[in-house]
């Protein structure tokens, strides 16, 4: 489902969240919409989401709500759960548009055939009788242009399919790789998402640089949830994609930056230490006080955000989701300490090892 701020977890209480679920739940069931998740993503978004075409063209279907026409929406607003339907669909149309080579050129073999046969035909018959008359030789040369007119036909029609077919499976080949874009991409800042994170993670330490001095960080916004509240979902997005826009600017152009939940960002930085990596998440937190003050829609109120700070170094962890869990326990004590809203995974060790050596007072 789309991670903006209407569908996040931190967007609005539980109760809000629940009655939004059965607000879905209870339109498919009116409309005997099958409860597949691909339904439930776009009827999430045509209620509740930030694409109004999509809405309205939900509307004009009436009480004609068909899966196939639900599939044709879906499809083209690009919903991440339609992503794999399409890929399924153009592997479909791949398939017989090989198959209809196939035949095609089976067919041209066998005309070929026919041909060779032909020919082989007359020319025993010319050796077998050598005193045939013109008129049949005449006769037998005609049908071998005839022949030769049909297979340069067949050779023409199959050259036209081949070339058209090559056109359309590049055409599949390039929707099939958008759609998997769409699924690696956060629709609301265009930045990576979660699942793009975890796969560059994974590479990562699948290929060894990981050991390199990789560093995770991740970067939460303070109260979300009482932001949304007071000043409204779209202002909240709308801060959300200014930190995208900062973000973006603040980072190096071989650094990595994903909107990682609701209102969590990550960034992989490489080739650096925990010092490097403290000195690159206080510029982040500088970058946002200095460049993002928001403002709610019809209010003279002014704020500035209040972010917490977690970081993890790759030789922390031994594999992608360790790697995860270090930073996102770092992240926790950097939310439980206002002063000090910057916290590396180490020293958060290092301080639990401290206090449990202390001598009771």
């Amino acid at each position: 489902m789309a991670q903006d701020a209407a569908s996040s977890p931190v967007s609005g209480s539980r109760s809000g969240a629940t009655d939004k679920l059965h607000r879905v739940a209870g339109f498919m069931a009116k409309h005997q919409i099958e409860g597949l998740p691909r339904n439930f993503e776009l009827i999430y978004e045509a209620l509740y989401g930030r694409n109004p075409p999509l809405a309205r063209e939900l509307a004009a279907l009436g009480g004609n709500l068909t899966q196939v026409a639900l599939d044709q929406i879906g499809l083209k607003h690009h919903l991440v759960s339609h992503c794999g339907l399409a890929e399924k669909k153009l592997h479909s149309q791949a398939i017989a548009t090989l198959r209809r080579i196939e035949e095609k050129v089976s067919l041209g073999i066998m005309q070929k055939m026919a041909y060779s046969r032909g020919l082989e035909t007359i020319q025993q018959s010319v050796r077998d009788d050598s005193a045939r008359g013109v008129t049949e030789l005449m006769d037998e040369l005609e049908f071998l242009e005839v022949a030769t007119r049909d297979l340069l036909t067949t050779e023409t029609e199959i050259e036209q399919v081949l070339r058209s077919a090559i056109e359309e499976l590049n055409t599949n080949n390039r929707t099939v790789e958008a759609a998997r874009s769409m699924t690696m991409r956060d629709r609301l800042t265009g930045l990576p998402n979660r699942l793009s994170l975890v796969n560059r993670l994974e590479q990562l330490f699948d290929s060894g640089v990981a050991g390199v001095s990789t560093a995770l960080v991740l970067v939460d916004i303070n109260d979300f949830r009482q932001i949304n509240q007071q000043y409204g979902e779209d202002a909240g997005n709308r801060i959300l994609k200014r930190l995208a826009a900062i973000f973006r600017k603040t980072i190096k152009k071989h650094d990595f930056v994903a909107r990682s939940g609701g209102d969590e960002f990550a960034f992989l930085f490489s080739d650096v230490t925990a010092k490097d990596t403290y000195a690159i998440a206080e510029r982040l937190h500088a970058a946002v006080e200095d460049n993002l003050v928001f403002a709610a829609e019809h209010k003279g109120i002014q704020g500035s955000l209040e972010l917490s700070i977690g970081f993890a170094m790759s030789d922390d962890a031994d594999y992608a989701m360790q790697m995860i869990a270090c930073a996102e326990a770092a992240l926790a004590v950097a939310h439980g300490n206002s002063r000090q809203p910057i916290a590396g995974y180490k020293a958060e060790q290092q301080d639990k090892a401290q206090a449990a050596a202390r001598p009771a007072a």
